[in-house]
């Protein structure tokens, strides 16, 4: 393979793209693998992923969960005054909604597969799945939202561990 950014150095036998065809059908284990350096194909984690909630990463000033919503299930209204949040859908449908307030959620906008939501801290917000199947996606907190190592099977049992 030739070296674009320095013609004088090639990399010989170097595999562009892993042409495994059953590599999408690898199992991940899912498990918080911070602060340690970490690579995944994270469309594949995502969609593996069958809790409500699995930390994947937990860093010093950031964090990554998988969610696999339920049909009609949400995340819950939630606000973090001091956590930017990102998420990204992989698998799904879902309404999101925004606002300064609880009541006074002026913001709602309709999200599919490969849409990109971001949350600035302070912002109340909820994600709705109103799709036919779960709705699969991570989310990026900085700094880190959950406990390192979190799961949560159900959205019950995150509800029961924010009591």
């Amino acid at each position: 393979m030739y070296n674009y950014y320095n013609p004088y150095l090639y990399w010989p036998n170097t595999l562009m793209y892993n042409h495994n065809p059953n590599y999408r059908k690898q199992h991940i284990a899912l498990k918080d693998y911070g602060p340690e350096p970490f690579v995944i194909d994270i469309e594949e984690a995502a969609e593996q992923n069958n809790n409500f909630r699995t930390a994947l990463w937990t860093g010093k000033h950031l964090q990554l969960t998988l969610m696999s919503i339920n049909v009609g299930e949400d995340i819950g209204l939630e606000m973090h005054p001091d956590v930017d949040q990102f998420i990204y859908i992989e698998e799904g449908q879902g309404m999101v909604q925004m606002g300064n307030s609880r009541t006074n959620l002026d913001f709602q906008k309709r999200v599919f597969e490969n849409f990109a939501l971001m949350i600035p801290a302070g912002k109340w917000h909820n994600l709705i799945n109103i799709g036919y199947k779960p709705l699969k996606l991570y989310s990026i907190y900085a700094p880190p939202q959950h406990p390192h190592g979190t799961v949560h099977k159900t959205k019950k049992d995150a509800d029961l561990s924010t009591t």
